[in-house]
C-alpha cells in the first residue's frame, strides 16, 4: 500500500474481517475500498475495485478470484490466473496450525 495515493484518508475505516485479512471501507457511505491480506507469505497483498483509481491506462487484467462464483453478466479471455472459491481459500487462510496452507 505505500504506492497507493489516498485522498481523503480519514473517511476511510478498516476492520479485520477474517484470521488473515482486513477489509477498509468508507464512513459515510459504506462503500468497500479495499480488502489486505494482512497474515502469511501474502501479507500486504491489495486487492482494489479498479473503479476507485484515477489513472488506469498501464492495468492488465492478469487475475480472477472466485471464478466459480461469478454471474453470467460478464466474461473475460481466460489468458489469466482465474481461481475459484476452494483455490482462493487454500491458499490465503490459516490452516489449523495458523499458518497458511
Amino acid at each position: 500500500m505505500q504506492d497507493l495515493q489516498l485522498s481523503g484518508a480519514e473517511e476511510i475505516a478498516t476492520f479485520k474481517s477474517s484470521d488473515w485479512a482486513e477489509r477498509a471501507f468508507c464512513k459515510k457511505c459504506g462503500s468497500n475500498i479495499w480488502y489486505r491480506v494482512t497474515e502469511g507469505p501474502y501479507a500486504s497483498g491489495v486487492s482494489i475495485g479498479v473503479g476507485l483509481l484515477d489513472d488506469t491506462d498501464e492495468m492488465k487484467l492478469a487475475r480472477e478470484f472466485y471464478v466459480d462464483r461469478q454471474t453470467g453478466a460478464y466474461e473475460f479471455p481466460a489468458d489469466r490466473i482465474q481461481m475459484t472459491e476452494a483455490e482462493v481459500i487454500a491458499l490465503f487462510a490459516p490452516s489449523e496450525e495458523g499458518e497458511p496452507q
